[in-house]
This record gives structure tokens, sequence and C-alpha cells, in this order.
């Protein structure tokens, strides 16, 4: 009978990298905290758009409300943005010219017209509640990364830190 030798190999030692050192997890952080900061930019600029398009959405509901059932050669302000607006007459106040997106435009009648602006002020308002939580988080976020490296500086043996 023969015997078999079995021939154990040890395996190699992993290399532990080295604990990062409190100013790599500072610089760490301020990158974090700069990309969050970034973020917050974006998604206000977005804010801002969606809230700008809520608006016009609810001032064409508004200017088609008072429109609705006019007779037509009626006189009325038509607005145009900036609280300026337009004296006009109404040639036909029941069928309106009405954006549907890609710069292509449509007639509608003015209760499908007002159907479809509540529908798109819906969307709208979904977005914005969307976005703003989304700000949120972020803020929260990087609130909680500064205060990660306002503690890392007092271990340090630092004072508080600003950054600005």
């Amino acid at each position: 009978m023969a015997t078999t030798r079995r021939q154990t190999v040890a395996a190699p030692r992993r290399q532990t990298a080295p604990a990062p050192n409190v100013e790599d997890q500072m610089r760490q952080i301020l990158t974090e905290i700069r990309f969050l900061e970034s973020t917050a930019r974006v998604l206000q600029s977005r804010l801002d758009l969606v809230t700008a398009a809520q608006s016009e959405t609810l001032t064409a509901i508004q200017t088609l409300e008072g429109t609705k059932g006019k007779p037509t050669d009626t006189e009325t302000l038509i607005p145009i943005g900036s609280g300026s607006f337009v004296k006009t007459k109404l040639a036909d106040a029941q069928n309106i010219i009405i954006g549907v997106g890609a710069g292509v435009c449509i007639e509608k009648s003015i209760d499908d017209s007002m159907k479809d602006l509540r529908v798109r002020s819906s969307e709208l308002e979904r977005a914005r509640v969307n976005v703003t939580q989304q700000l949120s988080q972020v803020i929260n976020q990087s609130e909680d990364y500064r205060a990660h490296l306002n503690d890392l500086v007092k271990k340090r043996g630092g004072g508080t830190l600003e950054i600005v």
C-alpha cells in the first residue's frame, strides 16, 4: 500500500492596509463635503427650474379660468410674465393653443387645456417635493460630515473648524 504525502501550503499572509491617519481622514471627509455641496447646488438649480415652471403653469390656469365663458371681443388683460400684462380683445375664448412639449403646440378646448395644465401642475408639484427631499438629504449628510470633521479636528488637538 502506497502512502500519499499531502503537502500543505500556507496561504500567504495578507497585508492589512494601515489605518488612515487623521489628516487623510480629514482630507477624505472634506472631499465628500465639497462633492455634497456641489450636488446641493445642482439640486437647488433644479428646484428653482421646477418652481418657475409650476408658477408659470398656475398662471396659465388662472388666465384660462378668467377667460372661460367670456364672449368674443371682451377686453381683457393677458399676463406676459414679470407682473406685466397686455390689453387685448378675445378673438376665441373657447379654443386654446397649448404647448405639448418639444416646441409643439396644438389647439384644444379651454376645458381640455385646463385639465392638461392641472395634470402638468400636479406632476411639477411631485417633482418639486422629490427634489426638495433629495436636497434635504444632501444637506443633512453634509452637516453630518462637517460634525465628524470637527470631531477629528478636536481629537487632533485643534479647535473648531469652519469650512467655507
